[in-house]
C-alpha cells in the first residue's frame, strides 16, 4: 500500500475525514500455499498534538478493535517522548489479506476516526526475521527500545539490492541481529520496490539507535531521504 497521507515517503499534514478520500491503492496479491493471500502491513500514526486526553480515553476502544487482529500482529506499540511519559504515536505491524482490509484496520480504527492522528503512513512490509515481536529474548536490563524508520529515496532498489548482503554482514558484525526485535524493507504497493526500511530494536540508548541505521552501508551509500528514530515500547491491551 501506499504511504497514506504523505508525498514521496515524506509526512504531509491532512485531515482526519478527508485522508481517505486521497487513497487509491491497486496491488498485487502475493500468493502463499500455506497461509492463502498473505501481505504484511507497516502502519504509523503519529499523534495529533494536544490529543492525549483524547487518546487515553480511547484506549479500550482501540485495545478491542486490536483484539480481531490478535493472531495476524506481528508488532504493535505507541512511540513516545524521550521521558517515555507521553505518547507520541502508534506503530503496528500485521498480516492482512489485501489492500482493502488494510484500508479498514486504518481507517475503521478508533484513534484515526477521532481525530487523534495528525500523519498516518502505511507501507508494504518483509518479515525478515520470521518471527513476531513476542518471540523476542534476551532482553538487557536498563536498555531501551526503539523504532527506526528510514524512508528511501526513489529509485534505488537495484543499489539497494546491491548492498543486501553487505548490510547483513555490517548487523552481524556490530552485534545487532541478538538485539533486533523486528525488521524488515518497506516496500512499493506491488512489493517490487524497496522504499526503505523499519526495525523495531533494543539497544543501550537512542544514539546507540541513531547510529545503527546512520553507519549502514544503506545510509553510507546515500540510500535514504530521511530517517526517524522514535522511543518505543511493546504495546497491547494490560495485563491485569
Amino acid at each position: 500500500m501506499c504511504a497514506l497521507g504523505s508525498a514521496g515517503g515524506r509526512y504531509v499534514r491532512c485531515r482526519a475525514y478527508d485522508l481517505g478520500a486521497l487513497v487509491d491503492v491497486i496491488v498485487q496479491r502475493r500468493y502463499d500455499a500455506d497461509k492463502g493471500f498473505d501481505m504484511e502491513y507497516f502502519v504509523y500514526c503519529r499523534d495529533r498534538p494536544g490529543s492525549r486526553a483524547l487518546r487515553s480515553d480511547l484506549a479500550e476502544a482501540h485495545w478491542s478493535f486490536m483484539d480481531q487482529y490478535a493472531e495476524a500482529m506481528i508488532a504493535r506499540g505507541p512511540t513516545l517522548t524521550v521521558d517515555e511519559m507521553t505518547a507520541t504515536g502508534s506503530m503496528h505491524i500485521v498480516n492482512l489479506p489485501d489492500s482493502d482490509a488494510a484500508r479498514v484496520f486504518v481507517f475503521d480504527e478508533p484513534n484515526y476516526k477521532a481525530g487523534v492522528y495528525s500523519e498516518v503512513l502505511v507501507r508494504r512490509w518483509s518479515n525478515m526475521l520470521g518471527r513476531t515481536m513476542w518471540d523476542f529474548t534476551g532482553s538487557i536490563a536498563d536498555y531501551r527500545r526503539f523504532l527506526v524508520i528510514g524512508h528511501g529515496k526513489p529509485g534505488v532498489t537495484d543499489a539497494r539490492n546491491d548492498l543486501h548482503a553487505e548490510n547483513a554482514r555490517y548487523v552481524d558484525a556490530g552485534g545487532y541481529r541478538d538485539r533486533l526485535i523486528a525488521c524488515g524493507p518497506l516496500l512499493s504497493d506491488d512489493g517490487s520496490e524497496w522504499m526503505g526500511t523499519a526495525t523495531m530494536v533494543e539497544l543501550p540508548d537512542l544514539v546507540a539507535a541513531e547510529a545503527m541505521l546512520m553507519h549502514s552501508p544503506y545510509a553510507r551509500a546515500g540510500l535514504y531521504d530521511s530517517v526517524e528514530v522514535h522511543t518505543w515500547r511493546f504495546g497491547g491491551r494490560p495485563k491485569n
